[in-house]
């Protein structure tokens, strides 16, 4: 078996390109056509996209079946947003009636993808309820193929789908096997609604957002959950913003970590592409267990 590529295997012009390509800036053929050039030894421009794409199950680490977790796909109502909503909830089999912290999955921009379900079965092996909504319900739900999945997301209405969150949070911790404790964690797009979320819900107890773009620093004041940030090295859209965000936040009193993580890609804790970096992605990991362990608490009852 051939070892798995890394971003050191690749010009660092053609990550840029292709992350540019992931958040909808470039399309499939803009991309080919500036990423001919990094074309060499007979790997094609669609070789090389093909490449940077997910592998879904290099990056699985908690089979769907897994016999020490209880999942199910459940709908919510969100009246205020799309009506009604599809996700995916995970629960530690053994836990029974137990009543667990509750953690919001949110995904990245192409909805729930078997990435972001391998993450919630993750944080429910640790003890945790976890639950993933799928932005794109109104649309169908995750295609099943990733173009056709970013395609999809840009037809969505934004407002709606921040609804969408909110009532997923509402509808999560008032479950009656929730302690009412309850976090989010979220991946790119997903970043940005924990920070939504964070400025939206001033009952949110914790709050991780893996790189993603930050509200005006004038709606930091209406935070009050404890966040734990983490960033790229390598990730100019996203860190452009933070130090304005980052002093108005400290400004307000809001108790926030963030860190910053070397020689690192956007997406660097997605392990089903090359720019996973598996050494911090372990680091951030951790941090996020611990922490939402420590504002979240543990199971009642």
């Amino acid at each position: 078996m051939q070892p798995r590529l890394t971003a050191q295997d690749f010009d660092q012009e053609l990550l840029i390109l292709f992350d540019a390509y992931v958040h909808g800036k470039l399309d499939r053929r803009g991309f080919l056509g500036q990423a001919q050039k990094f074309a060499k030894a007979g790997v094609t421009a669609a070789g090389l996209l093909a490449a940077l794409s997910p592998d879904f199950a290099a990056g699985q680490q908690v089979p769907p079946g897994d016999p020490k977790l209880r999942t199910e796909r459940v709908d919510y109502p969100s009246p205020a947003g799309s009506g009604t909503v599809r996700g995916y909830l995970a629960r530690p089999a053994a836990a029974g009636a137990t009543r667990l912290p509750a953690v919001l999955v949110i995904h990245e921009n192409r909805g729930l993808n078997p990435h972001i379900e391998d993450i919630a079965r993750r944080l429910a092996l640790d003890g945790f309820m976890a639950f993933a909504p799928d932005a794109l319900s109104p649309l169908g739900g995750y295609p099943g193929d990733e173009d056709k999945a970013r395609d999809a997301f840009a037809k969505l209405d934004q407002a709606h789908s921040r609804e969408d969150f909110v009532a997923a949070a509402n509808w999560l911790k008032a479950r009656p096997d929730a302690t009412g404790k309850f976090g989010a964690v979220g991946f790119c797009y997903g970043g940005g609604i924990v920070h939504v979320l964070s400025t939206r819900m001033p009952d949110l107890n914790a709050g991780v957002p893996f790189y993603g773009n930050v509200p005006a620093p004038a709606d930091a004041a209406k935070v009050k959950a404890p966040l734990l940030v983490h960033r790229a090295a390598v990730d100019e859209r996203i860190n452009a913003a933070w130090p304005a965000y980052e002093a108005a936040l400290k400004a307000a009193g809001v108790s926030v970590s963030d860190f910053q993580y070397p020689d690192t890609q956007h997406g660097f804790n997605n392990d089903t592409t090359p720019r996973y970096d598996a050494a911090a992605a372990k680091l951030a990991w951790a941090r996020t267990i611990e922490f939402l362990k420590l504002q979240l608490g543990g199971a009642a009852g």
